[in-house]
């Protein structure tokens, strides 16, 4: 046992406490077949990250899940790691060679990738320390990276078992292409905001010189590679139009008038153009009317040598020239603004183009069908459960998956080319040479895989598989996956249907959809808006408790939640209000021996609070059970700040002060309180828990592997409860009373109680003169109230004599001289607007005002008055 300082310094506690748990080596799970397995994978955080307030909220609660199950018994693993994240990193990486001058082509492959693996040692670890600093109890011994050994085997085994299948292959499609990062990008990494844009009405002559058809387009500069224009097969406006070729304005090419049933003939004017190297839709048209594909962008989005005059010009501005050309020619015959939704790059918000391009792909049909059965069937549920609608809404219209990126960093696709007969090698081992020829002249595909190729193997990769580890057999499927709703088809549907796939398992059991961090406003939190907020100076200026109890409270699952100061401000003053707790606590148990455990005889007071407490412990752990950690929180603050610091501390002061058998039973149960409180709290607080538990009496090591307080029939006292809660109900009355009639405490006054529960209220007379500033108290002695204050609760009418609680003489002075204040204020309105002068040339407004003001006074001046008649002589 030791004394806690005077105040509470987060700053001086955090690390030391964080230290004594990675010495003790309490965040190891082992596999234990005389425990239960509870599992958590950590969503990676990119290599490039720094924490910010969603990795905060994140982490918080998958470390309240995790502390909690782990002081149930579990053997508890949360197995963290970080992301390479390919795009991201890549980019960090070209940007820093580039203010050296240096591009990826003056180092070669081999440079770049040992300079990525150098950028990654230095900066890798920087997100994984800060999330120390939040108090995440990861078992660090195990902590995984996407591109490590076992990872990356595990990707090698992934692509070549799909590929097998048939459900891997390589074609020529569209696909979205950012060319500012200047890779493909699959579509779950595209973003829709909304755009002013304009639809271009353009005339394409026929080329029979028979008229021509309008058609509209919000990309003209896509026309330099249209090879067609297609109309609805039943539209009678252009059927006989169907066969005949125009001329695309311009270039001068003859191109064919197709019909097809993806044109709408309500839209616009119902004819399209179509363009198959730049509009997945028009690539499908193209497919099945045999049309060239004409590519006129290159991987920067600038027009290559198919666009003619207008090689060499970014696609906006070509779009400039083109349009202008246009209208020179007679071409163009309107322009309609108008906004739509454009699609952008996730990472570096550059418009994606989409283009045709030769790409590795995972065929989705036969992957989605058992993901979707697999939730339907309730092996994975969803909480909220409304979530599972976007689950299924995006794995029911899936579309193939563009794996491939043109980056360097990530891994490698395991394909190889014989130059020699043209045969594709895909292998889990590099070849030496082309199996079907012999040939030595295979180069492998310079392609990498999408990160979420790898990410999607997370909950299992990092057990071991496709080993059969004892930690794949323990810890999987694991439990319980956290992660906010905006990643639930870039991450976590993924998960799901490669586990299925190759594990015939759901990847875990529930997937905890929180909201998101908004700042005060209910704004987003982005650099460009320059309202987010750095977790780490939160911590610096408050500490991580108090952070996490922010992040915790008001959490409801799948709701967004706002970030204000004041609320961190609120937790902090929670976590001061507990250490001056227990700093009462350990001043009372100086000297003194305390044995473990409840005395075997308890007051009406003691019952009360202790079986209140033994149903939070039961309320607590069904709301985790829930995932209704907000709730969980909500009782802990309310129960910890009210029933325990404002109410028990202050009852158990009269014991503490009486004799020596019951001061000990006094401090025995509090010690028993402050204890359970500190274990239940543990979870969204670690760091002042543990400090505090280590300092008062306590059995074990750390309060992190203490035993979860549970509900126990013995100490539920309902009857006791109710009884106690009578006095409780009259005391708060009481003092509700007081205050409306601005009764300092210091002013004692006598209790009268009229109440059915007389043997109640009469064992409770020390209550009322500590809490309720009662001289006295007197029960059932038939006092009629006359010239008394009276008070009406559910279980009992109390009356105060006004004598006691007022000075008659001082109050009716005080009443008088507010009296002529009001009176001389009355009098100053009333001459201002008996002046004519003012009442006619001032604003209607403030004439109605001064109105309004005097009406106020006067009633003011009445209720006054007759509070002064009523004041005894």
């Amino acid at each position: 046992m030791s004394q806690l300082a005077k105040t509470y310094d987060p700053r001086e506690v955090e690390d030391r406490i964080y230290d004594f748990w990675q010495k003790g080596n309490y965040f190891h799970a082992v596999v234990d077949p005389e425990k239960k397995p509870y599992s958590i994978v950590m969503p990676p955080p990119n290599i490039t990250g720094q924490l910010h307030m969603g990795h905060a909220l994140d982490n918080t609660l998958q470390d309240a899940l995790i502390r909690w199950r782990r002081m149930q018994g579990y053997s508890a693993l949360w197995m963290p790691g970080t992301d390479h994240a390919s795009i991201a990193t890549e980019a960090k990486i070209v940007e820093a060679m580039k203010k050296e001058g240096l591009t990826k082509d003056d180092l070669g492959r081999d440079g770049f990738l040992a300079r990525a693996w150098a950028w990654r040692e230095k900066f890798g670890g920087r997100i994984v320390e800060q999330l120390k600093k939040l108090g995440s109890s990861c078992d660090w011994e195990r902590e995984r990276f996407t591109l490590d050994e076992g990872c990356s085997k595990a990707v090698r085994e992934f692509f070549c078992r799909l590929y097998d299948k048939g459900l891997i292959y390589r074609g020529e499609r569209i696909i979205n292409w950012c060319p500012h990062c200047l890779t493909s990008i699959s579509d779950a990494e595209v973003e829709y905001s909304e755009h002013d844009g304009s639809f271009w009405h353009l005339r394409y002559p026929l080329s029979d010189g028979s008229g021509y058809l309008e058609l509209a387009t919000t990309r003209p500069e896509t026309l330099l590679g249209d090879t067609a224009v297609a109309v609805h097969p039943e539209d009678d406006r252009y059927r006989h139009l169907i066969g005949k070729t125009v001329i695309l304005p311009l270039v001068g090419r003859e191109i064919p008038v197709v019909a097809d049933e993806y044109v709408e003939r309500d839209f616009g004017t119902g004819v399209v153009k179509i363009t198959p190297a730049h509009d997945p839709n028009d690539f499908e048209v193209g497919l099945r009317h045999s049309l060239p594909v004409i590519n006129v962008m290159d991987e920067s989005a600038v027009i290559n040598e198919n666009g003619g005059k207008y090689q060499g010009l970014d696609r906006y501005e070509a779009r400039k020239r083109i349009v202008a050309d246009l209208e020179e020619g007679g071409f163009l015959v309107k322009v309609e603004p108008m906004k739509h939704n454009v699609g952008e790059c996730y990472r570096c918000h550059t418009i994606v183009e989409p283009r045709i391009s030769l790409q590795w792909f995972v065929k989705m049909g036969p992957l989605a069908e058992p993901a979707i059965q697999a939730v339907r069937e309730g092996k994975t549920k969803f909480v909220p459960e409304r979530f599972e609608k976007i689950y299924y809404h995006w794995m029911e219209n899936i579309k193939d998956w563009c794996i491939s990126r043109q980056l360097w960093w990530g891994h490698r696709i395991p394909a190889w080319y014989c130059a020699d007969c043209g045969e594709v090698i895909v292998a889990r081992e590099d070849p030496d040479c082309c199996p079907k020829c012999g040939s030595k002249h295979i180069e492998q595909d310079p392609d990498t895989l999408d990160t979420w190729f790898s990410s999607a193997l997370w909950p299992f990769s990092t057990m071991g598989w496709p080993e059969k580890t004892p930690e794949l057999t323990y810890f999987y499927p694991t439990n319980t996956l956290v992660t906010a709703y905006d990643i639930i088809f870039f991450w976590v549907a993924r998960m799901i249907f490669s586990a299925v796939e190759l594990t015939d398992e759901t990847p875990f059991d529930t997937v905890f959809i929180h909201g998101i961090i908004r700042d005060a406003q209910g704004r987003k939190m982005s650099k460009s808006l320059g309202n987010g907020i750095d977790p780490l100076e939160v911590i610096e200026e408050y500490g991580a408790d108090a952070l996490r109890f922010t992040l915790a409270t008001g959490n409801s699952p799948g709701n967004d939640m706002r970030y204000m100061k004041e609320k961190v401000e609120s937790s902090r003053n929670f976590a001061n209000k507990l250490w001056n707790a227990a700093r009462f606590i350990l001043m009372n148990l100086e000297g003194k021996e305390v044995a473990p455990g409840l005395p075997e005889e308890l007051t009406l007071e003691e019952k009360w609070i202790v079986s209140r407490f033994n149903a939070l412990a039961k309320e607590v752990t069904e709301n985790l059970e829930k995932f209704e950690l907000g709730i969980a929180v909500g009782k802990l603050y309310d129960f910890s700040w009210d029933m325990f610091c404002d109410w028990y501390i202050e009852l158990a002061k009269i014991r503490l002060q009486a004799d020596e058998a019951q001061a000990n039973n006094a401090r025995r149960v509090l010690v028993f309180l402050m204890d359970g409180i500190l274990r239940l709290l543990h979870p969204f607080m670690p760091f002042i828990t543990e400090e505090i538990w280590q300092s008062i009496p306590h059995e074990g090591e750390s309060l992190m592997v203490a035993k979860w307080p549970e509900f126990h029939e013995a100490l539920n006292f309902a009857a006791e409860e109710r009884e106690f809660e009578r006095i409780m109900t009259a005391i708060r009355a009481i003092r509700n009373r007081r205050a409306e009639m601005n009764v300092p405490p210091s002013k004692k006054a006598k209790v009268y109680v009229e109440t059915p529960f007389g043997e109640t209220f009469e064992a409770a007379g020390v209550f009322f003169t500590r809490l309720a500033f009662a001289s006295e108290v007197a029960v059932n002695t038939g006092f009629d109230g006359e010239g008394a204050v009276s008070i009406v609760t559910s279980d009992a009418k109390v009356f105060i004599p006004l004598g006691e609680l007022v000075d008659f003489a001082a109050e009716r002075a005080r009443l008088n001289k507010e009296l002529a204040a009001a009176q001389k204020n009355l009098s100053g309105i009333e001459a201002k607007l008996a002046n004519e002068a003012f009442t006619s040339k001032a604003p209607k407004h403030i004439v109605d005002n001064q109105r309004d003001l005097a009406k106020e006074l006067k009633e003011k001046i009445a209720m006054l008055e007759q509070s002064i008649e009523r004041i005894p002589q």
